[in-house]
């Protein structure tokens, strides 16, 4: 791991964000809450908020983390047959929590995909990446236009 003992304890942020892309059919079943496993979003939710927390033990050489803050927002838009997940994630320390909202991001939409696999096996999770990180040296980054990469903010 890398030494991250000289580095100031500072707030940290990190944004992530992620979809899934569905039969119409699925997604229905998703939003009315009528998906044989139960409610899957809700335990989709703590499935996110579970991975974020877990993330040193899923990724080798992440430090772990004492998180203070993980939230976990869904959007369901029928339009495009799809759920989108956003994470946030905070701490107050010495090195950032990217990985820990991406983790997150990940395996929540894999519970969706779990939770819903025996109507709908040709589900699609894609676009996942950070949105926006901020605290430490490297200061605050957001993605400025989908495929465009990073740009330095402010």
């Amino acid at each position: 791991m890398v030494d991250v003992g000289d580095k100031a304890a500072t707030v940290r942020i990190a944004r992530a964000s992620g979809r899934i892309v569905m039969q119409a059919a699925t997604l229905e079943l998703i939003a009315s809450g009528n998906a044989k496993k139960g409610d899957v979003l809700g335990v989709a939710r703590i499935a996110a908020i579970q991975a974020a927390k877990r993330t040193a033990d899923l990724i080798p050489l992440c430090h772990p983390l004492a998180l203070t803050r993980v939230a976990a927002e869904f959007s369901v838009d029928p339009a495009k047959f799809c759920v989108s997940l956003e994470v946030t994630v905070q701490t107050v320390g010495p090195t950032g929590v990217e990985m820990e909202a991406l983790t997150a991001v990940s395996l929540g939409l894999l519970t969706i995909y779990d939770m819903c696999k025996a109507v709908d096996r040709g589900m699609t999770i894609s676009d996942i990446g950070l949105i926006e990180k901020s605290g430490g040296r490297s200061g605050h980054y957001r993605r400025d236009l989908p495929g465009a990469g990073f740009q330095r903010a402010g």
